[in-house]
Order: C-alpha cells, then structure tokens, then sequence
C-alpha cells in the first residue's frame, strides 16, 4: 500500500514538473521600445523613469510586496490602472493641503490614487484659484495644490495613452474597428479623448512621412475611421491586454511583433540609439560614479590617518575607477544626443565634475599624497549630486533649446566655459585641503603645504586659460547670432568675473601682493564667482541666458557662498593658531 502511495506521489510530481513553466515577461525588451515623447524619440524606460519622477518624486516605487521597476509601474497605470491606483504614487508633504482636500490626519506623505480620489473636487478648485494668480505670489497651500494637481493630470494621462482605461478588451475593439463600420458617437469621444491625452506616441510614422511624424494609439482610431488602421496598433492592443491578464507569453509576442513593425518603420538608428538610451537608464553611471567617488574620497582620509601608501594607492584607482565610470555615462548621453557633452543645466553639471576630476587625476599622478585624489573625489561627488537634484524635471536629453541649437558652438564656447568652471572649483577644493588640514590638523607640513600651492596654482592657470577663451567665444557667437559681440548680458558679466577675478588671483600672485593663506582664501572666493556665473542668472530671470527660475535654488546657492566664505575665514586665523604649526605668513 505504501508503495501504491508512493508511486502516485510520485506521478502527481512529475505531472506538475513537466508542465511548462510560465514564461517571465521580457521588461528588457519593452524598455527598449521607442516612442516619442516630448518631441524626443526615445524608449520606454526613459518615459517611465521621467514618469514617475515627475509623479512621485522618486524613480522607485513599491506594489506593497516587493520594489516595482519603472517600467513595471507604466505598465501597470496604462494597462492595469485599478491596480496602479492602488500604489501609492503620489507625495503631498503640506498638512493643509491634506486637510483641504479631506485628508487631514492621515498618516504618512505617500498616498494612493484611490485616497486622494474624494478630493478632487476640492483640489480642481484650489489648482484654479493658483492659476489665476502670478507665481510669485502665491501661498505655499497655493503652490502645493497646483504641483499636486498637474502629476495628477499627468497620471490620468498615462492611464490613457496605450488603451481606454475601461476597455476590457481592446485588441475586440480594435477587431470592430478595422471592419470599417461607422463608429458610435461615444467610442469616437474615447478615441479623441486618448489622442489628445496620449503622454507619448508609440506608432512610428508610415514610409515617405516625416521622422517626426510618429502617432498616438487615439490618432490612429479616429484616422481608421475614415481609412484602414495602423498595422501597428493591433500589436500595441494585444500588448496591453496582455498585461493586462497578465498573460507574458502572449505580452512577449505582441512585443515581438511591436518591435517588428518600429523596426520596419522608424528611421534608422532609431531602435539602437533607444537600446543604448535604455542600457544608460537602467545602469545608472553616475549614481555608480557618486558611490566610487565618495568611496576613493574616504580610502584618501584613511590613508592619511593611517599613513599606509596602500590605501593611498588604492583611493587613486578608486578615483580612476570613479572617472571612467564618469567617462562612460557622458559618452553614452553624446551617443544618444548626437551632441556634444553639455547641451543644458544639468549636463553641465556633470560635465563640470569630469573636467575637474580629469586635471585633478593628472595632478595626483604627477604629485602624489592623495592632496589632489581628496580634492577631485569632493569635487566629482558634489557635483554629480547637483546634476541629480537637476534632473527633478525627468528627462534629462530634452529637446534643445533654439539659441543654443548648433553643435559647433555646443562645442567650443560652451564646452570650453564650463571646463574653465571645472578647474576653478578643482583651485578651490585644493585650497580646501589646505586651509582645512592646516588649521585643524597637523598633518599640513611645508613640503604637502608646497605641492597645494603648485596644484592650485595649476588649476587657476586652467581655469583663467578656458574662462577667458570660452568668453571669447562665446562673444563670437552672439556676434554671428544676434549682431552684437558684447551686450552686458548677465551671464556675459558673470563669466567677465571668473575671467577677472582669476587673473587678479595671479597676478597678486606674481607681484608678491599675497602669498600661500592669501592665494588660497581667494582661491576659494573663485567658488562663490563661479557659482553666481553658472547658477546665479537663473536667480535673476533676466537676460538670453536665463531659461526659468529655478525653485529652492536660492537657499541651496546662498548655503554654499556661505559655506564658502566659513572656510575662507579660516586663513585669517593667525599662524601661530594653526595646529599644523605652519608658519607661513
């Protein structure tokens, strides 16, 4: 009897083995899938991670079980949204504006679609009331409403861009659809309420049509309904129903044949330019750069502690690892842009930490004792996350703007401007080094003290050599584009101060006005000018350079000069006050 138990255990589990397994649906493959968004093609994974960063703030999410990917939560809201309206997608931090909208008391900052449905009526009104008043002058509940508001908006677009969010069955609809029968009145207003809703497009554009000319889902219906359908929505709609039962055999087959069609269709390059945009989005290089960056920058400190030439050796390598991870990320946004390396704010940013951190690795090698690893570490790791807390707005390869549409000046004016401002904050980082470790600790001894004076010196001689010929430049191109080679713009006078201010630094230098503490307190004022250049004309919202105000910016560029103007105090600490003993006048 226990064998005939047995046996029939046994044949239960190779029953249930030798069914096949279901299949995983194939995310790789529909991040890689392009549309066009915001008059940029590019993939999905882009569209998502911009998506939920506008909504929620962040680029993670959870379904309350596990950690969703972005492209997970996009598939959800366009394909599943009784699911999605569930997560909980949305941030509101301001207690009055919960208390308006009916939410007072709860508890938490993220809240679900569903939670903050009852309010809307409330929030419609307040979001109003905001409109109809200048920015300036609203009240932070003001302000709050409307942000709350517009990543509303947004997510009931999604819902609305691939499928009707009440269709159960689409690919059915679409079946009618190409009978070619007269549509009813109200699948037509659905239709056009998709079109003119649709976040992105995901039909690439018919032979002979523009590169440009991609559609949305809805577009492509109510242009059915006087001609023959989108070869391609069938596929799109099989796709999300898919999804939708969660089906992803069925989900990797109308990718494949989605895929089929863009490929027939779109430009070429198209599909591998979105390939590469989707490997740089998911790989992240410079939250990875951030990490080795402030990795090389603490093995630094530990070696100097410790006093091990290993660590120092290894916290150079850390740094070189750090820049070619650096190295890569800005290479791969050139290959997916067709641009050069700084095309808006926060490209620049990034751009601005690889210059200083390639003249501080040259430094490091010629001079050694991690003085100018240190420094560059500081300076790749800060500015890495100031091009994080740029890229709030989503994507960040959007369209270019018209005055600065040309990639030869893209090249040279801008390119050379922001290296000057890379080598500017690499002299004030050194100078860093030296006011901190002189006056604080006593490892500042004259020959280390000697080698910060040489590297600074280097960086300002960069810095006045790439600010001045930038300018130039620059001057040239609004010669050429405007009729006009100076006009007192502010960006003009702020990159005239780095330009002045670095050459009064050197020639103080050269004429024996200031020495050592002095080079380095005004090595480190060149932080604040070149801050007040590069950030600064956004604060003013004048002039051709100043593209919108950027908000909390002030606080963060007001900290910083102040930040700046602490440690500069620290060189009017008498000599004889500095732990290290350094004498130095």
């Amino acid at each position: 009897m226990n064998v005939l138990a047995l046996a029939a255990a046994a044949a239960v589990l190779a029953a249930g083995s030798s069914r096949p397994a279901q299949p995983r649906a194939d995310l790789w493959a529909v991040s890689r899938v392009p549309v066009l968004h915001e008059g940029r093609v590019k993939p999905l994974e882009t569209v998502a991670r911009a998506t939920l960063l506008l909504v929620r703030g962040k680029q993670s999410i959870s379904d309350g079980r596990r950690r969703l990917k972005p492209i997970e939560w996009l598939l959800d809201v366009a394909a599943r949204p009784t699911v999605a309206d569930a997560y909980r997608s949305f941030r509101v931090d301001d207690p009055e504006l919960l208390a308006a909208i009916g939410r007072g008391g709860a508890s938490g900052r993220y809240f679900t679609f569903e939670e903050l449905r009852p309010g809307f009526d409330a929030l419609e009104r307040l979001s109003a009331e905001a409109e109809a008043v200048d920015s300036k002058e609203r009240t932070r509940v003001q302000s709050a409403a409307l942000h709350l508001f517009n990543r509303l908006v947004a997510y009931q677009r999604l819902k609305s861009t691939l499928r009707p969010a009440d269709a159960e069955d689409f690919s059915a609809e679409l079946a009618a659809a190409r009978q070619g029968g007269p549509a009813a009145g109200e699948q037509m207003a659905r239709w056009a309420f998709m079109a003119e809703a649709a976040v992105f497009r995901p039909l690439p554009p018919a032979s002979g049509a523009g590169p440009d000319d991609w559609k949305s889902v809805g577009q492509a219906l109510l242009e059915a309904h006087g001609g023959g359908l989108d070869d391609a929505t069938p596929a799109l709609a099989a796709l999300g129903d898919a999804w939708r039962r969660q089906d992803f055999g069925a989900f990797n087959e109308a990718l494949r044949l989605q895929a089929s069609a863009v490929e027939a269709r779109a430009a070429s390059g198209v599909s591998r330019r979105a390939s590469l945009e989707a490997f740089f989005q998911r790989s992240q290089p410079f939250t990875a750069g951030m990490a080795l960056y402030l990795l090389a920058g603490l093995a630094v400190l530990a070696s100097w502690f410790a006093g091990s030439r290993r660590l120092e050796a290894a916290s150079f390598w850390l740094l070189a690892g750090a820049f070619a991870v650096h190295t890569a990320g800005l290479a791969a946004r050139m290959l997916v842009e067709g641009r050069p390396p700084v095309t808006n704010l926060y490209s620049s940013a990034v751009f601005v930490g690889w210059a200083g951190v390639f003249a501080g690795l040259w430094a490091e090698r010629r001079s050694g004792g991690g003085l100018a690893a240190a420094a560059s570490a500081a300076l790749g790791f800060c500015t890495l996350i100031v091009a994080q807390h740029l890229a709030t707005g989503g994507d960040t390869m959007e369209m270019m703007r018209a005055v600065l549409d040309s990639n030869f000046w893209l090249a040279t004016h801008v390119v050379t401007i922001t290296a000057g401002y890379g080598a500017a904050f690499l002299a004030g980082a050194l100078a860093h080094v030296y006011l901190l470790r002189g006056v604080l600790t006593r490892s500042l001894d004259r020959a280390t003290a000697l080698k910060l004076s040489k590297m600074t010196y280097f960086a300002l001689c960069l810095c006045l050599f790439f600010s001045f010929v930038g300018t130039v430049l620059g001057g040239i191109w609004a010669d050429q584009s405007w009729g006009r080679f100076w006009g007192w713009d502010p960006k003009e006078n702020g990159a005239l101060l780095i330009v002045l201010w670095t050459a009064l630094l050197l020639h103080a230098r050269w004429g024996g006005f200031v020495r050592e503490r002095g080079i380095m307190a005004m090595a480190v004022f060149g932080n604040v000018v070149t801050a007040l250049s590069w950030f600064g004309v956004n604060m003013l919202g004048i002039g051709l350079h100043s593209y919108g105000f950027m908000e909390g910016a002030v606080f963060w560029l007001a900290a910083f000069c102040l930040s700046q103007l602490a440690v500069m105090g620290l060189a009017a600490v008498p000599p004889g006050r500095w732990r290290s003993g350094l004498l130095n006048g």
